[in-house]
């Protein structure tokens, strides 16, 4: 059986003004997380999923994000196969930390990936 290669992209790749979709736990995304990104842990997301729909409705791109790329490629495969303009992002948060992309918190304390 052959399966197309899931669409993915570098941290670098990521637009400034681009939707980043975070698939992470509450307290993940606590430690640190982009600026601007949707939350949405991967276990909800079924549930939550027109909030999805909504923030694309501009035709933007979903980079879709966790901690190393594992429960974002899952994510980015469903919504692919709902014919939503969505990219996996190689390498997660650990990724745009190393690439030092900036990342923020909710209470003002240094981010950090957990």
């Amino acid at each position: 059986m052959n399966f197309a290669p899931l669409p993915s992209v570098n941290v670098e790749a990521v637009p400034a003004d681009g939707l980043v979709l975070d698939v992470r736990e509450p307290d993940e995304w606590a430690a640190g997380h982009v600026e601007g990104a949707l939350h949405i842990p991967m276990s909800d997301f079924v549930a939550r999923f027109g909030e999805v729909t909504e923030a694309l409705a501009d035709g933007r791109r979903a980079h879709v994000m966790c901690r190393v790329g594992g429960r974002s490629a899952q994510v980015t495969q469903y919504l692919v196969q709902q014919g939503i303009d969505a990219v996996n992002i190689d390498g997660g948060m650990l990724a745009w930390e190393g690439a030092g992309r900036p990342m923020v918190t909710e209470n003002g304390s240094p981010a950090f990936v957990l």
